[in-house]
């Protein structure tokens, strides 16, 4: 079998240089060369050819992407053309979808998971906005493509609705998303799925009179064992995205006492050095199950 290549372009910061040098020499051990950071932003298309600092991208066995901070849209619309042709984890068309809230909750929802109730309305029909904050009492707007509670706004009155209508209509948003506001403890389950497989779980708190548990929004993490349940719902959730590595959020909610699907990510952090401390131990299992993942995917 000729040797494999790999490209990777995977998150520096909160220990992740350390997780692709792991990664690296795992790979390197199964004969699988890795070119680590591919950031396409600094690529080029040129007639058949997708070609970074000199490499062209398209003769890659399959391409890792692994960062969600520092994404921008022409990053994204080379991935998608690079996806046709060279295999990509997470595979694009499963990552596309979840990047998008409506459409993750829409199909999780025809497929029997739980999620919050939600509506999707053209901008113009705002009066539809406001029958829906009477009937829900609280909701909250969320922008179909953000992440890490960006854009989170939790509208608890007609008169927040009003305030927030002349800000998303100055941002010129053609369509508007909104989910009914959850009854749940301020906690949240994220569990890890690496290849149809469990990898660990651990929780969040929204920090102070927030109500949004991400660490960028001021929660913090705590271990938190699942149960079956919880496991099972992310398992089934990450199948139906179609996503290679998934963290799907969970909460319970304490009105209907049920647990239901607050998002699927499809670049979940591995743990900080500082959360590894506390006792997040599944960072290993995590790196063996992907290096599993990827020497399969690129058997030829």
């Amino acid at each position: 079998m000729s040797r494999r290549e790999i490209g990777m372009w995977l998150y520096q910061n909160g220990g992740g240089d350390k997780i692709q040098d792991k990664l690296i020499s795992k790979l390197r051990d199964r004969e699988i060369n890795v070119t680590a950071n591919i950031n396409l932003r600094d690529a080029i298309a040129k007639n058949s050819h997708i070609i970074h600092n000199g490499k062209k991208l398209d003769k890659l066995d399959l391409f890792f992407s692994y960062n969600a901070g520092e994404q921008t849209q022409y990053q994204m619309y080379l991935a998608k053309a690079l996806s046709r042709i060279v295999p990509m984890i997470n595979n694009f068309d499963a990552f596309e979808l979840t990047e998008d809230k409506f459409q993750t909750s829409y199909l999780l929802r025809k497929n029997g998971v739980q999620t919050a109730d939600y509506k999707l309305c053209h901008r113009d029909d705002t009066h539809h906005l406001k029958s829906i904050m009477k009937k829900w009492d609280k909701m909250v707007y969320k922008p179909t493509d953000g992440w890490g509670g960006v854009g989170l706004t939790k509208i608890e009155n007609q008169e927040t609705l009003d305030m927030l209508m002349p800000f998303l209509n100055h941002m010129d948003l053609r369509y508007f998303y909104v989910e009914k506001f959850i009854d749940y403890d301020n906690t949240d389950y994220r569990v890890d799925i690496v290849d149809g497989k469990f990898v660990g779980c651990y929780g969040r708190k929204a920090g102070g009179a927030d109500w949004r548990t991400n660490v960028t929004s001021g929660g913090s993490v705590f271990l938190r064992e699942p149960n079956d349940e919880v496991v099972n719902l992310a398992l089934k959730a990450t199948k139906i995205t179609g996503l290679d590595i998934a963290g799907v959020d969970i909460i319970y909610d304490r009105k209907k006492e049920e647990y239901i699907v607050l998002e699927v990510n499809g670049i979940p952090a591995f743990a900080t050095p500082e959360q590894e401390k506390l006792g997040l131990d599944f960072n290993d299992r995590k790196i063996d199950l992907i290096v599993d993942l990827i020497d399969r995917k690129t058997t030829k």
